[in-house]
């Protein structure tokens, strides 16, 4: 992890202090932007590996911000926030973001949850180079495109990669638990309803009677995909 950049991206800068502190040791390059509006300037104008995102910020707030970087990049989105609803953390899914962290936190935990993203945007479990045909819908996890009868399909990061780990493991339950250590690649410290809203969205998204499959809820246990 020596050299990589992270944003730190908080108008409180007692904990840009403290972060600046205990990433710095760990040997992290760190960047600091104290409003949405510098966070998204600083993007723009340097490579960052990571951006360490708080949800209440001056000008732009974090919500907003993590959607414009989504419009243009997969870089990892670690939110870094006080609200612990589990409503605001499902949220933070929805607009992109990879992680999810609540103040007050413990150092330690932040440089584990950014070395785990760091370890690359696609997960382990999930092959580098792989492309799977599914009669009329293609799924490249190279491109982290989808494409349904030649067209794309506008999918998050997330979405993409649940959607290429069903279907190279179809026809077997997963519950929610196992998605999320499969698919997200640590042991996820949320509500596991994050799946559901993927799921739903690829559902909305995809399935169809021009489908050959469809994403089935298992009832008491998780969802499976299975093919016509």
């Amino acid at each position: 992890m020596q050299g990589k950049k992270i944003l730190i991206v908080d108008d409180d800068k007692n904990i840009c202090e403290l972060l600046d502190l205990y990433l710095s040791n760990e040997g992290f390059s760190l960047a600091f932007a104290h409003d949405g509006s510098a966070a998204l300037n600083a993007i723009k104008e340097d490579k960052v590996d990571l951006v360490l995102l708080d949800v209440m910020l001056p000008v732009i707030n974090g919500w907003e911000v993590c959607k414009i970087i989504r419009k243009s990049s997969q870089i990892p989105i670690v939110m870094l926030t006080a609200r612990d609803m589990v409503e605001d953390k499902v949220q933070g899914f929805e607009y992109g973001a990879d992680d999810y962290i609540v103040k007050p936190f413990e150092p330690r935990e932040v440089i584990a949850r950014i070395k785990a993203r760091l370890k690359g945007a696609v997960p382990q479990s999930i092959k580098k180079d792989g492309v799977i045909h599914a009669d009329n819908i293609i799924v490249d996890i190279n491109k982290y495109e989808v494409l349904k009868n030649n067209e794309v399909v506008e999918l998050k990061p997330k979405e993409i990669q649940l959607l290429f780990f069903l279907l190279n493991n179809k026809n077997i339950v997963f519950s929610r638990d196992q998605l999320l250590e499969k698919v997200w690649d640590y042991d996820f410290m949320g509500d596991t309803r994050t799946v559901d809203v993927h799921v739903k969205r690829l559902r909305e998204k995809l399935e169809g009677p021009d489908t050959s499959f469809s994403i089935k809820t298992v009832w008491g246990v998780g969802y499976k995909l299975e093919v016509r």
